[in-house]
């Protein structure tokens, strides 16, 4: 396997994923979004998430984007987050990057067991985390997780998505003085 350490190598990726995306998660309509509001396109993330081909090209490029960067752990809110750590964890390990540790945060937390908010193996105080989501709209999601492992003592290097919809959620998550680095942006599908 070829190490992701080559610019050609993660823009031959880069390109096979949008090309991806707009094939797969890519519509033209009239949509409601999870913040309410409306739109007359959206992007179905799981399509590429949960797919094996958009799984492992994004896994791909996230390591390209975090391999230098001293990460411990990655990780976002259920749901939107769980394929893409996981997609970056297995590409990570193949890699040798392999204590690179997985959460969850819940939007609340579990009501029985040990009533966590954060599930997976335990992040420390200290930990150098990125926070991923596919889809960013209002930074809401991404702000959450950003905040929940914060209180765990975390230090939150980055922020990824998918696809940034420019609607002022990078602002609201830069705010909080987090680096924001989507994979795309709508201006590369519309």
């Amino acid at each position: 396997m070829v190490k992701l350490n080559n610019g050609d190598i993660y823009q031959k990726d880069w390109d096979a994923l949008r090309a991806y995306v707009y094939e797969h998660a890519f519509e033209l309509g009239d949509f409601t979004l999870t913040s309410g509001k409306k739109s007359k396109y959206y992007f179905d993330g799981k399509q590429v998430t949960l797919s094996p081909e958009g799984a492992y090209l994004l896994g791909r490029i996230l390591y390209h984007k975090i391999k230098d960067l001293g990460i411990d752990a990655v990780g976002g809110i259920t749901i939107g987050a769980d394929p893409i750590a996981g997609a970056l964890a297995a590409v990570s390990f193949i890699e040798g990057m392999h204590r690179l540790k997985l959460f969850i945060v819940r939007k609340t937390p579990k009501k029985h067991g040990k009533f966590k908010l954060i599930e997976g193996p335990a992040l420390e105080a200290g930990d150098r985390v990125v926070v991923v989501d596919d889809v960013i709209t209002t930074g809401g999601s991404i702000i959450e997780a950003i905040k929940a492992v914060r209180d765990a003592g975390c230090e939150v290097v980055k922020a990824i998505a998918l696809v940034d919809r420019c609607e002022g959620g990078t602002e609201n998550i830069k705010s909080l003085g987090i680096d924001v680095d989507p994979v795309f942006t709508i201006n590369d599908f519309l």
